[in-house]
């Protein structure tokens, strides 16, 4: 997933006769870096406070479970080969949340895709050479329904060679968990932003105005440009799009882009340029939005419809070439105008 979100602030005072008075409450901000991107958590509370420990704590307890990147987690035990590693309600509840998005997507959200992710270069491994033959012998290894999570909370694979990664789905987990601190907390007005993908709750109340971000142009390859701006209110806000991250083979000029389909086994350049899901968490936003990138426009927008809970917003390019957009009414209706 990209950092595609900037975040925009408005500026007016919140002054409401016989309301509470918000021109009193305190703005906190933590910032850092942390599941190899940058993080920006902006809370607001009738005094001062800072959770920076606590903020550091969740994202520790995140790495330990879910990361692919540090060979001492829990999943990277598993891709091992470990069959002991007993998982902790994190791993159980991504499990389960991947397991339902899978369902839903028809197999094109699928963990097990991590060994072609790997192999084409976007992982934590080397790439390799990849041709017909050898996308077809991994193959062999992906599948969500090859793997089993066990009463005891152990993972079982249909094959050892079965590699898990949840880091499309992992950046979107913890931003949920820390708005559940945040809520434990009792902190009604809050924007966390974790490497593009966000969680709003309330509105900035000391400046009167809902949390207004914006989504980047995915045609956009070097820099940024905003495409357009929405409102965040008590929803998960997820982006997905192969415009920054690729890679060129070095021999041949030919650009691979990371978005693996799992049917396939190649990487997949299709008409979708970018993605852009609401939900009600960000660990689902996060999973439908990459799904999105590797299934059919049509596949994708059909979900979109059905799916009550989602809104979404997809760039694309039509028959033509040319850019269009697709976007269903929630997102519509959350949409800002600049000018206002």
């Amino acid at each position: 997933m990209m950092n595609r979100i900037g975040l925009l602030f408005a500026s007016a005072v919140f002054m409401v006769s016989c309301a509470p008075d918000y021109s009193k409450l305190v703005e906190n901000r933590n910032a850092g870096g942390a599941l190899g991107t940058s993080y920006s958590i902006i809370y607001l509370s009738v005094e001062k406070q800072n959770f920076q420990k606590e903020i550091d704590s969740v994202f520790k307890a995140v790495n330990k479970s879910l990361s692919t990147y540090l060979p001492d987690s829990d999943i990277s035990k598993i891709n091992q080969g470990d069959t002991t590693i007993v998982v902790d309600k994190m791993f159980r509840e991504v499990f389960e949340l991947s397991k339902a998005v899978n369902h839903n997507t028809n197999g094109y959200f699928d963990p097990t895709v991590g060994v072609l992710v790997n192999a084409w270069g976007f992982g934590p491994s080397s790439a390799i050479v990849m041709d017909s033959t050898a996308v077809d012998s991994l193959l062999t290894f992906v599948g969500f329904e090859k793997i089993d999570l066990t009463e005891s909370n152990r993972i079982k694979k249909a094959n050892p060679n079965i590699y898990i990664d949840f880091n499309a789905i992992a950046k979107g987990y913890a931003i949920d968990r820390l708005a559940a601190f945040l809520d434990e907390k009792q902190i009604s007005n809050y924007l966390i932003e974790v490497g593009g993908e966000l969680v709003g709750k309330g509105e900035n109340r000391i400046k009167r105005k809902p949390w207004v971000v914006g989504i980047d142009d995915p045609q956009i390859e070097k820099g940024r440009r905003l495409k357009i701006l929405i409102q965040l209110k008590d929803r998960a806000l997820a982006s997905s799009g192969n415009y920054r991250k690729f890679r060129i083979d070095s021999i041949t000029g030919k650009k691979y882009v990371h978005t693996v389909d799992p049917k396939s086994g190649f990487t997949k350049n299709g008409s979708t340029l970018g993605t852009t899901v609401l939900a009600s968490t960000c660990g689902e936003a996060d999973a439908y939005a990459t799904a999105f990138m590797a299934m059919d426009l049509a596949d994708a927008r059909n979900i979109l419809t059905e799916q009550r809970e989602l809104d979404g917003y997809i760039v694309y390019l039509d028959e033509q070439g040319e850019a269009q957009e697709f976007m269903t009414e929630g997102f519509e209706a959350m949409v800002v105008n600049p000018n206002d």
